[in-house]
C-alpha cells in the first residue's frame, strides 16, 4: 500500500525583491517628474524684465496718415464739355486762377433769351411811359381848353346879366349861357378826376414794369453767373492735387473735377477700433516720434460713424510741424486716454498671450531659476502692464513668449 507524502514548505524568496522594486519605481518616477517640470533654456532666447515703480499711462497705439488740414473739392456747378485745361495736376495755384473751361450751349442760349426778354420789357416800359405822358398832355390840353371856355362863358354871363336888367336879353338866352357854364365846369371836374385816376394807374403800371425789368435783370445776372461758372477757378491758395477732366469730356452738374489742398498745414487722420469709441474724445493728447524728435498732437475731431469696426479721428500738431512730412505718409502714434497714475509696472511682452496675465515665470533672488507664480495684473498698454499683486519691486520676470515651455513649473536659464 502506497504512503502519502506531504509536500515540503519552501520559502518564496521573490517577496524579498518587492521593496527594492518599489523603491526603484518611486525613484524613477521622481526623476521623470523632475525632468518634465523643469526646462533648461538659454538666456539669450528670453527677455527678462524688472518690476519697478512708475507712472502708468492709459494709452493705445494708433497708425495715422498725413493729410492736408484743409482741402477744397472742385465740383461742376453747371455741366458742360471740357474745352481747355489751364494747369496740370500737381501745380501750385492762387485763389481765382483759371483751372478749366467748360462749354454749355444750353446756358449760352438761355442768356441770349433772357437778354431778349429784358430788351422787350424795356421797350414795353418805354412805350407805356410814352403813352402815359401823351395821355397826360392830352388831359392837360383838355383842361386848359375847358378853363378857357369857362372864362368866356362866365364873361358872357356877366354881360347878359347886365343887359337882362334893361330887358335887352331874353330869359332863354340868359338861361342857355348859365347852363353852358355849368356844363363846362362839370366837364372840368370830370377831366380832373380822370387825370387823377390815370395818374394812379400810371404809377402802378410803371412800378409793375420796373419790377419786371428788375426781376429780368436779376435772372440775367444769375444766368450770366452760371455761364461764368463754366470757368473753374481755384477756390484757395494751394496745390492742385487732383484734376479729373480731359479735353472733350462731358461733365454732369455736380461732378467731382479735382481737389486743392493747403500744403503748409497738415493734420493726422487715424482709424481706431470701435471698442474705444466711448473712451476717445476731443482734446486728448497723442505723442509721435519723427526723426528722433517727439511731437505732441491734440485730438480735434471724432467721427462717430463706424465702418468695418473702426471709426475715424483727426489730430492736429500742437506746435510746429515736423520737417519732411509728405501727404499720405504714415505715422505711429500713442494716444493717451487718461491721465497718468502711479503704479507698479512690468514690461509688456509675449507672455500675456500665453498666460492671459494670470501667472508668469519669476526668477528667484540671486538665481537663474525661474518658477511659475500666480499674479494679478491690471491695465496694460503697448509698453507696460500694471501689477496689482503677486510681485514686489525689483523682481525679475520672463516677459517673452512662453510658447515652448508654458507647461513647465520651472525654468533653468543657462549661458
Amino acid at each position: 500500500m502506497d504512503k502519502q507524502i506531504a509536500p515540503k514548505r519552501t520559502f518564496k524568496k521573490w517577496w524579498l525583491v518587492l521593496p527594492i522594486i518599489g523603491a526603484a519605481y518611486f525613484a524613477l518616477s521622481g526623476a521623470a517628474s523632475s525632468s518634465i517640470d523643469t526646462y533648461n533654456l538659454s538666456k539669450d532666447k528670453v527677455k527678462i524684465g524688472v518690476v519697478s515703480q512708475g507712472q502708468f499711462h492709459d494709452m493705445i497705439p494708433i497708425r495715422g496718415n498725413i493729410t492736408p488740414s484743409k482741402s477744397v473739392y472742385l465740383d461742376a456747378i453747371e455741366g458742360g464739355r471740357v474745352e481747355q485745361r489751364f494747369v496740370e495736376e500737381g501745380a501750385m495755384v492762387k485763389k481765382g486762377d483759371k483751372l478749366l473751361a467748360l462749354s454749355n450751349t444750353t446756358l449760352q442760349l438761355d442768356v441770349i433769351s433772357r437778354e431778349a426778354q429784358i430788351s422787350e420789357q424795356l421797350n414795353n416800359l418805354h412805350n407805356t411811359r410814352l403813352a402815359i405822358d401823351q395821355n397826360r398832355l392830352n388831359l392837360q390840353r383838355n383842361l386848359l381848353e375847358l378853363d378857357h371856355q369857362i372864362k368866356q362863358s362866365e364873361r358872357r354871363l356877366v354881360q347878359l346879366n347886365r343887359l337882362g336888367n334893361g330887358n335887352l336879353v331874353s330869359k332863354d338866352e340868359l338861361q342857355a349861357v348859365i347852363d353852358e357854364t355849368q356844363y363846362l365846369k362839370g366837364r372840368r371836374a370830370l377831366v380832373i378826376e380822370q387825370q387823377t385816376q390815370d395818374e394812379r394807374i400810371r404809377t402802378v403800371q410803371i412800378a409793375q414794369l420796373e419790377d419786371s425789368v428788375s426781376q429780368l435783370n436779376k435772372n440775367l445776372r444769375f444766368a450770366r453767373k452760371n455761364l461764368e461758372n463754366l470757368i473753374i477757378r481755384a477756390p484757395i491758395d494751394g496745390q492742385l492735387t487732383a484734376l479729373h477732366a480731359e479735353l472733350g469730356e462731358s461733365k454732369a452738374r455736380g461732378a467731382r473735377l479735382g481737389q486743392v489742398d493747403i500744403v503748409e498745414q497738415y493734420k493726422v487722420t487715424a482709424l481706431i477700433d470701435e471698442f474705444y469709441l466711448g473712451r476717445v474724445a476731443s482734446g486728448q493728447v497723442a505723442k509721435v516720434t519723427h526723426q528722433g524728435q517727439e511731437y505732441t498732437l491734440t485730438l480735434s475731431k471724432v467721427y462717430a460713424q463706424v465702418n468695418n469696426g473702426r471709426f475715424e479721428v483727426d489730430l492736429d500738431f500742437a506746435s510746429e510741424l515736423p520737417r519732411g512730412l509728405r501727404r499720405g505718409q504714415s505715422l505711429q502714434l500713442d494716444l493717451f486716454l487718461a491721465d497718468a497714475k502711479p503704479a507698479m509696472l512690468i514690461p509688456n511682452g509675449g507672455f500675456y498671450q500665453d498666460t492671459a496675465g494670470k501667472w508668469l515665470f519669476v526668477l528667484e533672488p540671486n538665481s537663474d531659476t525661474a518658477v511659475k507664480k500666480f499674479v494679478t495684473l491690471g491695465q496694460r498698454n503697448n509698453k507696460v502692464i500694471e501689477v496689482l499683486s503677486g510681485l514686489s519691486e525689483g523682481d525679475r520676470v520672463i516677459t517673452s513668449s512662453y510658447g515652448s515651455f508654458k507647461d513647465m513649473q520651472a525654468i533653468n536659464l543657462t549661458n
